[in-house]
């Protein structure tokens, strides 16, 4: 059994003071809930703040982006190894944002999550295709592209430990949501293409969620679909009860 993985993605929102109160809020809200596995994913200035916060509830921390280098010169850039200095376990790779602003490639999604993975920290990596590959019909050649390439010399032993969040661009932050079969049926061609790429027994232990206006009133429905083990939560996470809600579908 692959047990459900529900994180918040933050993204830019969210002072260390914030982050606290939230954190305080939300963990009187899931205290007796062990289906699934909760991450929160701050900030990096936030990252500290929410460790000590959430220390001994059982809810993990994430990070949003790393550099796939493990030092240098990129000012403005935080690497594996100081995500996993301050006691991160998860990071998000590959986030659909930050290909369309920051051009990353599918081959700087591979580079960042090799350099996770040696670091021990555990990669949500995303994948998506956009409103143009949709109506075009090339849903399934994007996630096989993305998936390949991403996964390209990761061995099947680190890539157990891996989490797929399908994120289809066009539902992200617009109000639009995949309905429950779209979503299942990408589930089903990313995990098709895991068996392909590294066993049988990965695809059965890896955990692929879904991201893309999830809120409260679709998480049951979206959530409760075969082969669909959690979700990666944008806006509707900044609220600690709606995302109490959402844990709780």
């Amino acid at each position: 059994m692959r047990k459900p993985l529900i994180a918040a993605n933050w993204k830019m929102y969210k002072i260390p003071a914030q982050a606290e109160a939230y954190v305080k809020a939300f963990l009187p809200l899931v205290a007796s809930h062990d289906r699934d596995e909760v991450v929160l994913c701050p900030s990096d200035t936030s990252l500290s703040t929410v460790i000590a916060a959430v220390a001994g509830s059982g809810i993990g921390v994430g990070a949003q982006n790393m550099h796939q280098a493990e030092e240098g010169a990129f000012t403005g850039e935080t690497s594996a190894p100081m995500i996993a200095a301050v006691g991160a376990k998860y990071v998000i790779i590959g986030h659909s944002e930050r290909r369309q602003y920051f051009c990353e490639t599918d081959e700087t999604v591979n580079q960042k999550i090799h350099t996770a993975l040696k670091h021990k920290l555990l990669p949500i990596l995303c994948i998506g295709e956009s409103l143009e590959d949709r109506e075009a019909g090339k849903t399934e050649e994007v996630l096989l592209r993305q998936s390949s390439i991403a996964l390209k010399g990761v061995v099947p032993s680190d890539a157990e430990t891996m989490v797929i969040a399908y994120e289809p661009v066009w539902a992200i932050g617009t109000g639009k949501t995949a309905t429950p079969e779209l979503a299942a049926q990408a589930h089903f061609v990313v995990r098709s293409e895991v068996a392909h790429l590294l066993g049988r027994a990965v695809a059965d232990q890896m955990r692929i969620i879904y991201g893309g206006s999830v809120k409260p009133d679709n998480a049951s429905a979206l959530l409760n679909q075969p082969g669909i083990d959690g979700a990666l939560v944008g806006g509707a996470s900044l609220d600690p009860l709606s995302f109490s809600e959402i844990v709780k579908y």
